[in-house]
C-alpha cells in the first residue's frame, strides 16, 4: 500500500463491521494488558511482587478489577448536574475509541477472500481528525469536574483545559515538519513516505517534542496535574465511582495507546519493519506488519510506565512554563528550519538531510545558549533580591523573639556573637535546671520520702 486513498471506501459492509469490532476488541484487550504490564513493571522497579494470583502470572487481574468496578455501588453527589455528570465519562471513552479509525495497522491483506487495507478509513487530513477528536475528549474531563458540584474536581477540570491548550499547541506544531516533509496529512501517505528512512531520525526535534507533549496530553506522570492526589484528592474524577470511574480509567489507557500509535505512524515508519528485519523480503507484506506495529506501540507504552515509576510530579508553574517557554518556541524555530531546508532543496538541489542536520545542531546550540543565559540572569536576579532584602530588613536574627524562627524569603541568616552568648546562656540555664531537678529527685538521709514526694 503506497498511501493511495482510492483503496478506502470500497469495502463491503461486513468487512467494515469486522474492522470496527476488531479495533474495539483490540483496544479493550490492550487496555487490560497495559494495566497488568504497568503494575508488574512498577512493582519490579519498587522491589515488589505485583499481581500474580488471578490467572497465569496475574494476567486476569485487570479483568477482575474491571468486573469489580462495574459491580460496585454508585454514589452520585446531591449537588451534581446529573445530565452532564452522566455524559462526561461517555464523551471521554467514545472519543478515545473513534480516534483509532484512521490509524494504519498494516498493508493490504486478504480477509475471507477480500483484499482490504488494515485500516478502517483514511482521508487527506486524517491527522487533523485525530487532533480534533483528542480535543473533544478533553471536554469529558472538563465537564466531569464542573458537573460534580465539588471544588477539587472543578480545579482538576480547569487544570486539564489549560494543560490541553498548552501541550496540544506544541503537539500540533511537531506535526508541521512531518507534513512539510511527507507532502500529505493522511496517515497512510505518511507511512508510505517513510520507506527509505524514518522521520524520527531526520526530524528528531519534532519527535522529541511530540513524545514530551503526548505525556502531557494524556495526563500521565510526571504531568498528571489534573488528578494530583496530593493536592486535589483525585482530581476531576473524585466524585465518580463504579462504571463511570471505569470509563475514565478506560479512556486514559486507550489514549495512551492512541498517542503511541500516532507516534509510531508519524515518526517510526508505522507498520514497516525495523532494520535489519526489513532486509527480509516478506517483512512488509501479509500480516507480519501488524506485529511490528504492536511492538513499536508497546515500546512507547513502556516509556509511559518508565516515566511514572521514576520521575516525581512537577509543580504546576514548572509544568506550564515548560510548555509555553520551551516546547512551543523550540517548535516554532524548528518549523522555520524545516521549511527553509525544503525551499533550499527545491531551489538549489542541496541535500535536505545535510540542511536538517546543520539546522538541528544550530537549534541545540541556541537552546543551550539560552539556558545558560537564563541561568546566569536568574543568578543575578536572586543576588539583587537578596541585597535589596538585606538593605531593607538588615541582618536577620532568628533568636530575636526568644526562640528560633526560620528566615522569611529574602532574609539571610547571619550567626552573631550575641546569638552565641544567648545559646551559652540557654545551655547554662538548662544545666542548672537539670541539676536542681536531680537534687530534688534524690532522697535525703533525714527524710527518705522527700525524693519520692518530689
Amino acid at each position: 500500500m503506497n498511501g493511495d486513498l482510492g483503496l478506502f471506501g470500497q469495502d463491503p459492509w461486513w468487512i467494515v463491521l469486522l474492522k470496527v469490532i476488531g479495533i474495539f476488541a483490540s483496544l479493550v484487550l490492550l487496555t487490560l494488558f497495559t494495566i497488568w504490564w504497568e503494575r508488574r513493571l512498577v512493582s519490579r522497579m519498587q522491589n515488589r511482587i505485583g499481581p500474580n494470583r488471578v490467572g497465569p502470572l496475574g494476567l486476569l487481574q485487570s479483568l477482575m478489577d474491571g468486573i469489580k468496578l462495574a459491580l460496585k455501588e454508585e454514589i452520585i453527589p446531591k449537588t451534581a448536574y446529573r445530565a452532564v455528570y452522566w455524559l462526561a465519562p461517555v464523551i471521554s471513552a467514545t472519543m478515545a475509541f473513534i480516534a483509532f479509525a484512521v490509524i494504519p495497522f498494516g498493508p493490504e491483506v486478504s480477509i475471507f477472500g477480500v483484499m482490504t487495507p488494515l485500516q478502517l478509513t483514511d482521508f487527506p487530513v486524517s491527522v487533523l481528525y485525530v487532533l480534533a477528536v483528542a480535543s473533544i475528549g478533553i471536554y469529558g474531563i472538563v465537564l466531569a469536574g464542573w458537573s460534580s458540584g465539588s471544588t477539587y474536581p472543578l480545579l482538576g477540570g480547569l487544570r486539564s483545559s489549560a494543560q490541553m491548550i498548552s501541550y496540544e499547541l506544541a503537539m500540533s506544531m511537531s506535526f508541521v515538519a512531518v507534513f512539510l516533509y511527507a507532502g500529505t496529512m493522511s496517515t497512510s501517505g505518511i507511512v508510505a513516505a517513510q520507506e527509505p528512512i524514518w522521520y524520527a531520525v531526520i526530524l528528531l526535534p519534532s519527535f522529541l517534542i511530540y513524545v514530551t507533549s503526548m505525556v502531557g496530553e494524556t495526563n500521565r506522570a510526571p504531568f498528571d496535574l489534573p488528578e494530583a492526589e496530593g493536592e486535589l484528592v483525585g482530581g476531576f474524577h473524585t466524585e465518580y465511582s463504579s462504571l463511570k470511574f471505569a470509563l475514565f480509567f478506560l479512556a486514559e489507557y486507550i489514549n495512551m495507546v492512541t498517542v503511541s500509535a500516532l507516534a509510531t505512524t508519524l515518526f517510526l515508519g508505522g507498520w514497516r519493519a525495523p532494520w535489519p528485519i526489513s532486509l527480509w523480503e516478506g517483512a512488509n507484506s501479509g500480516w507480519w506488519p501488524l506485529l511490528w506495529f504492536l511492538v513499536k506501540v508497546q515500546l512507547f507504552i513502556f516509556v509511559f510506565i518508565w516515566l511514572r515509576g521514576t520521575l516525581p510530579r512537577l509543580r504546576y508553574d514548572q509544568f506550564m512554563r515548560f510548555g509555553w517557554k520551551v516546547l512551543i518556541p523550540v517548535s516554532l524555530v524548528w518549523i522555520v528550519i524545516v521549511a527553509t531546508a525544503r525551499v533550499i532543496r527545491n531551489e538549489y538541489s542541496v541535500s535536505t538531510q545535510d540542511i536538517l542536520l546543520w539546522g538541528a545542531g544550530l537549534l541545540v546550540i541556541v537552546i543551550i545558549a539560552s539556558w545558560v543565559l537564563q541561568w546566569r540572569s536568574s543568578r543575578k536576579e536572586d543576588a539583587r533580591e537578596r541585597e535589596a532584602a538585606r538593605e531593607a530588613h538588615g541582618t536577620f536574627d532568628p533568636m530575636a523573639g526568644g526562640f528560633p524562627v526560620p528566615p522569611l524569603p529574602g532574609q539571610e541568616f547571619t550567626y552573631t556573637s550575641r546569638m552565641s552568648q544567648r545559646s551559652l546562656a540557654g545551655a547554662t540555664v538548662t544545666a542548672v535546671t537539670a541539676d536542681e531537678l536531680t537534687q530534688t529527685a534524690e532522697p535525703s538521709p533525714e527524710n527518705p520520702q522527700e525524693g519520692t514526694d518530689a
